[in-house]
């Protein structure tokens, strides 16, 4: 079955005469369960919840693996470093990976004694790090840098060394890329951004082949708490249906734009995974089926972008990215990541393309 059509039925329960297509979320903190807990499915709502199951069965569908969603991407990050790492441990990342993933493990997890190493998405860097690590965090494509690494080849450096190896997906999802296949040992997705990509939810998710280690995550989940509200999955499991059809539109109309700011003079430093003279494209075309909705350029400094966002009339300025409503900010307001103070990240949306380019050639010629 192809991915197109998986993503539309995924975690659909089977056909049974007068019952819903779709089920209804279930909202329960408690159940009736009485006798041995064994004896019932749901106990308790920090442990199970029948909206999480089908959710987890549409995602395990697409992963093929063990998929546990959680209540944010941020809690599917700090699961895997979690269940992994522990003090005297080496954890090896992208200095230009997601910054809170960074500021996670050079805060809590360095004070109990890991240790970070870093180096570069791009590069040689990472492989060089590996003597001693338990665990290697990967990106690709990094945000915001856009940078992309080879996965196959660093697993296979990793395993080489028994370090385990670990992918944040969040920017191509599941059907862009499959982490997994190319030898991964964890899966992990910020599902807020572009699986979802309606802009109104929060949630995460790490898929796994391993059953020992999927136990190790259901642990952790149930005793730290992060798990995910049901009508957050809810949500989350209908608009997966659309993903394919989202991410097909959401990717031609950034090549279409990455395309158009390839002319102009005032913008600098263009990154597109898709376009073949990005320095990432070789790479990104032997692993990645979409490269993704998100654009980065930079304008000549702090002043010239705000005024752009501020004159963009369909872009909205907003942060994150994935939405099917194109959005845009400058990155650098935030702090954390080693980039120009113009610099832009566009997540382009499904609106028409042309519409887009308009809105942004206006707004370049208006500052």
């Amino acid at each position: 079955m192809k991915l197109g059509t998986k993503v539309i039925h995924a975690g659909l329960a089977p056909p049974a005469q007068g019952e819903p297509f779709s089920a209804g979320v279930t909202f329960a903190g408690t159940y009736h369960a009485s006798g041995e807990t064994s004896a019932s499915p749901f106990t308790y709502g920090r442990y199970h919840n029948p909206t999480w199951t089908q959710f987890e069965r549409a995602l395990s569908e697409l992963e093929g693996s063990i998929a546990i969603s959680f209540a944010s991407g941020m809690a599917a990050v700090a699961a895997v470093f979690g269940t992994t790492l522990r003090a005297d441990d080496v954890l090896v990342m992208p200095s230009d990976c997601y910054y809170t993933a960074r500021l996670l493990a050079d805060g809590f997890f360095a004070e109990i004694g890991v240790q970070v190493r870093k180096a570069p998405t791009a590069g040689d860097g990472l492989n060089q790090l590996l003597d001693g690590a338990k665990l290697l965090w990967l990106e690709t494509p990094a945000n915001p840098g856009l940078d992309v690494c080879d996965i196959a080849s660093l697993v296979h450096a990793a395993n080489k060394k028994d370090v385990l190896v670990a992918v944040d997906n969040t920017t191509p999802t599941v059907l862009g890329q499959s982490p997994l296949e190319l030898g991964a040992d964890f899966s992990v997705a910020s599902d807020t951004k572009v699986l979802t990509g309606h802009s109104d939810l929060i949630l995460g998710h790490v898929a796994v082949r391993d059953s020992a280690r999927a136990e190790k995550l259901l642990s952790w989940r149930t005793q730290i708490g992060a798990v995910p509200g049901p009508m957050e999955v809810w949500l989350a499991h209908r608009s997966l249906a659309t993903l394919e059809m989202r991410l097909e539109r959401q990717c031609r109309n950034a090549l279409t734009i990455a395309e158009y700011l390839m002319t102009r003079s005032d913008v600098t430093g263009l990154r597109y995974p898709g376009l073949p003279n990005d320095s990432s494209h070789e790479i990104a075309t032997r692993q990645m089926r979409y490269y993704g909705s998100v654009i980065s350029f930079v304008l000549a400094d702090r002043a010239c972008a705000e005024h752009f966002l501020k004159s963009c009339k369909l872009v909205i300025e907003a942060t994150s990215f994935g939405g099917v409503h194109t959005t845009a900010e400058r990155r650098a307001r935030w702090g954390g990541d080693e980039i120009p103070e113009g610099f832009i990240r566009l997540s382009v949306g499904c609106e028409d393309s042309q519409d887009i380019v308009d809105d942004i050639a206006q707004a370049l010629a208006a500052m």
